[in-house]
């Protein structure tokens, strides 16, 4: 029997647009394939940047000509970029698991992700979104609520908060999924962010690192591996320089050693590290990978790979 493991796949492994996505997710399919078939239960996460920025845009764009169709919120731009992400991706997975004649159901779950309204992101919006504004589309999106920042010369752009995600909403769901023999895709672009108001939830105007949020979704299904997908095969220190060395593990005092020195960088490694870290901690016996989608198995085997765990 293998193990309970949660894939985040970055989003090299999913294309720009809509002709190298349907390609893409049928290579990618083949990797997570390898991995049920060895016997592991499974569940992906995926990124969604490329793609929520182009229904973003979209909608924006139809807003300039129609004036009945409003900006659309991010939320919902959120919800759709993981629908038919999902339904490519189930798609390509189901027609891979069949050729290899696994019969298994793989399901695309609309995933909800609370966050806390007094996070401190919200005062403090940094990551961009949407096509660059003029001064005066600037001026009336600050006027519907928008944060918008100068961007080096280019223009304006809105600028949306990047909370820690707390808590899956559709956890049960995910866990009775898999209880019952399914693949699960879930948290797609790191989900949907929303806080409670009672029993109310509200989309809000954010987006959650993917990373953080698959990290809370393998310790919520108690996960035995976290698996963070990139594009290199191992982690690295001094990287880009001659003295670049390549790491084949990193407990959680060694990965501070390197943080602290800056060795990876902010909007790119660090966060995969920092996720990697937090679910390493999280429970005896977790260990987390980092690694590339064509080295995710053979990183499972222990033969690849960057593993992260307490000791």
């Amino acid at each position: 029997m293998g193990n309970r493991v949660v894939l985040a796949l970055g989003g090299n492994a999913l294309g720009d647009d809509l002709a190298s996505q349907m390609e893409a997710v049928k290579h990618t399919s083949k990797a997570i394939a390898d991995l049920i078939e060895a016997g592991n239960e499974v569940v992906v996460a995926h990124g969604n940047g490329p793609q929520v920025g182009m229904i973003n845009n979209a909608f924006t764009e139809y807003g300039k000509v129609d004036s009945k169709y409003p900006y659309m919120p991010l939320s919902m731009c959120v919800a759709m970029s993981q629908a038919y992400i999902g339904y490519d991706l189930q798609n390509a997975l189901r027609e891979e698991l069949k050729n290899r004649g696994i019969n298994k159901t793989v399901t695309a779950l609309i995933t909800q992700v609370i966050v806390d309204e007094n996070d401190p992101a919200f005062k403090n919006p940094t990551k961009p979104i949407g096509p660059f504004m003029t001064k005066e589309e600037s001026e009336d999106a600050t006027k519907r609520g928008m944060t918008v920042v100068e961007d080096s010369g280019r223009g304006y752009r809105r600028v949306v908060a990047s909370p820690r995600p707390q808590q899956i909403v559709e956890i049960d769901t995910i866990k009775a999924l898999l209880d019952a023999g399914e693949v699960v895709i879930a948290c797609g672009g790191g989900g949907i962010p929303v806080v409670e108001e009672g029993n109310h939830l509200r989309g809000v105007g954010a987006v959650i690192d993917k990373d953080f949020a698959s990290c809370v979704m393998a310790k919520q299904v108690n996960a035995d591996n976290f698996i963070v997908l990139t594009a290199v095969e191992k982690v690295a220190v001094k990287f880009g320089t001659p003295e670049q060395e390549w790491l084949s593990s990193m407990n959680i005092e060694e990965a501070n050693v390197h943080i602290g020195n800056n060795e990876f960088a902010p909007g790119s490694m660090l966060p995969k590290v920092q996720a990697a870290m937090e679910f390493a901690q999280s429970g005896e016996g977790r260990k987390s990978l980092i690694t590339s989608l064509e080295k995710a198995s053979e990183g499972l085997e222990g033969k690849t790979g960057t593993w992260i765990s307490v000791k």
